[in-house]
């Protein structure tokens, strides 16, 4: 026997996010110490094919081949291996190696929102990051700003809209949005990250074009007020007792942090640590467990607020249950400046999912005397 962990690192997926997460992965899978770990790249294309036999790089350059394995993931918690669907002898021998841990390097619908959370949890395997109800509570923007309200944290105010009422009622989901929330606002797509399906409105022909582009994305819709604010984020570590980062501020290089300034324009500005008073960073810090705990987050996340510009409000804008993972993304970028380098970073994540997991093992599912 190696010693080694065994890690599957799932990456790409059906979603919006697809190529995000093939650039997060990368850098992962590239950083885990190959010394402890023996990683296994499993990809999920647009379509949702489970594949064996490319990392993300190679999919970044050559997308998903066609001499590639194509598997399962088997729910049965006593064989919890990847199955595969054709002969390939090449990689038959090791899919048959149990499992240590899966880390989801999954961003969007169908690998942040619970789904693949599911999974692995009808499989009793391990694995990084929030659970199934912290993820489908912080995939979702309308029941996550509900569950922050209940909480009494402060945010923005915000509408959600129905893509129903949309396309049957535009003038009257229109004349709603302006009475409740006013210009400029922001419509996003209610269950998606990275910015994508984004717009900011500043008059009622710019709301309308943007309800009809989120509407693409989603069947649930979120009309946010503008706040007038600086945009810091910090990086939440733990389980139970979860520790927060320094926290950073991004200046945008466009009019907001669209998809375009995240992950394609290289002249937006990350300042580490943000400078800011310390009240108001004790707050940031303060709201950003109380985000984590109220969505009963596990692992990680990056908590994202708006510190206001005239009074210095701290408003919290969002919870992001597997954040962007490359080198240049701001969750691992918090924590380096807080001196946990980047692969100590994962193995510190691995460890907390594989404590998780023997904690959830002590739960009983049958009625004992």
């Amino acid at each position: 026997m190696s010693g080694k962990l065994r890690v599957v690192v799932l990456f790409g997926g059906r979603s919006g996010e697809h190529e995000v997460s093939l650039q997060s992965a990368a850098s992962v899978i590239n950083a885990l110490d190959k010394e402890k770990y023996d990683v296994l790249p499993v990809g999920i294309t647009k379509e949702g094919r489970w594949l064996v036999g490319a990392g993300p790089q190679e999919v970044l350059q050559q997308g998903f081949r066609g001499d590639l394995l194509p598997v399962i993931l088997s729910p049965d918690p006593q064989r919890p291996y990847l199955v595969p669907l054709q002969e390939h002898g090449s990689y038959e021998a090791e899919l048959g190696k149990p499992i240590d841990v899966v880390f989801p390097v999954l961003h969007g619908t169908y690998g942040e929102d619970g789904c693949v959370q599911g999974l692995l949890e009808l499989a009793n395997l391990p694995y990084v990051g929030g659970g199934v109800a912290s993820s489908a509570v912080g995939m979702d923007k309308i029941l996550m700003k509900k569950l922050f309200a209940y909480h009494g944290l402060p945010q923005a105010k915000f509408l959600s809209v129905f893509r129903r009422d949309w396309e049957r009622r535009p003038e009257e989901v229109v004349g709603m949005v302006e009475a409740r929330i006013g210009y400029p606002c922001f419509v996003k797509p209610a269950n998606l990250g990275s910015s994508v399906g984004i717009s900011k409105a500043k008059n009622r022909e710019h709301l309308m074009q943007a309800l009809h582009e989120a509407a693409r994305y989603d069947r649930k819709l979120v009309v946010e007020e503008n706040i007038d604010g600086r945009e810091i984020e910090v990086s939440v570590l733990g389980n139970d007792d979860p520790q927060v980062s320094v926290p950073g501020e991004i200046i945008p290089c466009n009019e907001f942090y669209d998809y375009e300034a995240k992950y394609i324009a290289d002249d937006s500005e990350l300042i580490i640590p943000a400078d800011l008073p310390g009240e108001v960073t004790d707050e940031i810090r303060r709201l950003a467990v109380e985000a984590f705990q109220a969505i009963d987050c596990a692992g990680m996340a990056r908590v994202d607020f708006f510190v206001t510009r005239q009074d210095q409000r701290v408003l919290i804008n969002e919870i992001n249950t597997i954040p962007g993972f490359t080198r240049i993304s701001m969750y691992p970028k918090l924590w380096e400046a807080a001196g946990l380098p980047y692969p100590k970073l994962l193995e510190k994540l691995i460890d907390l999912a594989l404590a998780r997991h023997r904690d959830r093992s002590r739960n009983r599912y049958a009625y004992m005397d």
